[in-house]
């Protein structure tokens, strides 16, 4: 075991690799906590609204995903130029990130609102869906794409900070945007009119009262968006204190942000990969939701509700993955490359091992689970309920391979190989997932079930795939050139 005084890049790997990975993993809890909520609380006004959110989720994230990219991109190089001890380049790319992520994401804010309709109107869809569920989802895609710039503040505060090996404090602000959020999306989706948070805490006179003196009846699925993006620009506002005006994280200075063509160049090498990457993959989804859509409207919402589910297995994979990605980067902006490997080896132990538990409680507990995201009395709840639990009960096959492929995916963005990383990440979706949605569900004719069985094949053969690779030991050299300086260390 390693001991207090180990540190990324020196003594044991174990401590350090927790401290640093533990508070990414509640990080994502409490990200993915923004989604449940919304879908806790839809769930209450109407199956077609939780469908509308799983088909608004990969559309938007399509967009979000070509900036995303780049904020992986000025992860890398801080954590690589904090291994190397050059603490000025380190700040320096990190407000080169900010900036040119900053006008990325006002533009695709912009083009979102107005792609909004066309892209819905692309999707196949059951004549009930077109109907019912596509007007839904656009009054929360426009919503939401107005938020953009104030989305991604906070997440490229967390990307830099994750590179300089703070997770922490990007943690405890996510935790005050989730509290926010959670606080105020019932009363922005449901007002004081007949609004089940007064319901369930018995308050039906303080309610009656709240809605004589307002009238205020709630903006439905847009109350949901308000929230998400009031909530987030509040903890992008507080990132920007602590970049600006605190000695955490890189040293980020105002004269950082003003764009150089040199270093966008080099942003733009490492985040392009990246981009096309988790772009692809934005694209697979929508592919994957226009094949859903074209079932009735339970199917459509158990694909929904069981994606934001398995949203929550990711989180451990994840965690140890983006740990995985600051300790490679610091190690080998360090000249440690050895070291780096141990640590991507151990933590690919321990994701297969946690997600194998994880898949067990999964199967035994898949129907309570979903049950408590829907109402008893919405219409088409329990059918809803049944198709998603034989969803995660299938999925839960791949978890294993899940916590596997991310960390390894993470072991090459930290070495700043995102180019292996996209093409692998492409093979799943593109290779394997998508032709056996289609091939299962509509040319072997099974239905639903194809659907989920389809879903679960990716990761399987995409672990394998990358495994294979990682062991041929090609992706181990630094981006930098820098003298190695004294070692840095994890916040305490």
């Amino acid at each position: 075991m390693a001991d207090s005084s180990s540190t990324l890049t020196s003594g044991g790997l174990i401590r350090p690799m927790v401290r640093l990975a533990w508070p990414i993993v509640v990080f994502q809890v409490l990200q993915v906590a923004y989604n449940l909520a919304d879908t806790l609380w839809l769930g209450q006004l109407s199956a077609d609204a939780v469908g509308a959110i799983s088909l608004a989720f990969p559309l938007v994230f399509l967009l979000i995903a070509i900036a995303a990219g780049f904020t992986t991109a000025g992860s890398i190089l801080v954590a690589q130029y904090t291994g190397a001890e050059s603490d000025a380049s380190a700040g320096l790319f990190a407000g080169q990130t900010l900036a040119f992520v900053g006008v990325l994401a006002t533009l695709l804010g912009v083009l979102g609102y107005f792609y909004t309709d066309p892209a819905l109107s692309l999707l196949p869809s059951d004549p009930q869906t077109t109907e019912r569920v596509i007007p839904l989802a656009a009054d929360y895609m426009r919503v939401f794409f107005l938020g953009l710039p104030f989305l991604f503040g906070f997440y490229v505060f967390e990307a830099l900070m994750r590179g300089s090996g703070n997770t922490r404090l990007p943690m405890r602000l996510m935790f005050v945007s989730v509290v926010l959020n959670v606080a105020i999306d019932p009363f922005l989706i449901f007002g004081f009119d007949s609004n089940p948070l007064f319901a369930w805490l018995s308050l039906s006179s303080l309610e009656g009262l709240l809605f004589s003196l307002t009238g205020f009846s709630g903006y439905g699925i847009e109350g949901a968006a308000l929230a998400t993006v009031f909530s987030r620009g509040v903890a992008s506002l507080l990132a920007f204190y602590v970049l600006f005006r605190t000695p955490f994280g890189p040293d980020v200075r105002l004269s950082h942000l003003r764009l150089d063509p040199e270093n966008v160049r080099e942003i733009t090498r490492l985040g392009v990969p990246t981009s096309l990457e988790q772009s692809a993959n934005a694209l697979a989804l929508v592919v994957l939701t226009a094949m859903v859509v074209s079932f009735a409207p339970p199917v459509v919402a158990a694909y929904g509700l069981g994606n934001r589910l398995i949203s929550l297995v990711f989180l451990p994979a994840l965690g140890l993955s983006k740990a995985t990605e600051t300790i490679v980067g610091q190690n080998l902006g360090a000249e440690k490359p050895e070291r780096a490997e141990r640590a991507v080896r151990l933590a690919a132990g321990a994701a297969g091992g946690v997600m194998t538990g994880v898949a067990v409680v999964a199967v035994i507990f898949a129907r309570p689970i979903n049950a408590v995201f829907l109402g008893e009395d919405v219409p088409g709840a329990a059918e809803t309920i049944a198709l998603a639990t034989d969803y995660l009960r299938i999925r839960s096959v791949e978890f294993a391979f899940i916590g596997v492929m991310q960390v390894v995916l993470g072991a090459f963005r930290g070495a700043g190989n995102t180019k292996t990383a996209m093409v692998l990440s492409w093979l799943n979706l593109w290779g394997v997932r998508v032709p056996a949605v289609y091939l299962l569900a509509f040319t072997a004719g099974w239905g639903a079930t194809g659907i989920w069985v389809g879903m679960t094949m990716g990761h399987i053969v995409g672990a394998v795939l990358a495994g294979a690779w990682f062991l041929r030991g090609t992706w181990k050299e630094s981006l930098i050139e820098e003298p190695v300086g004294p070692t840095p260390s994890i916040e305490e």
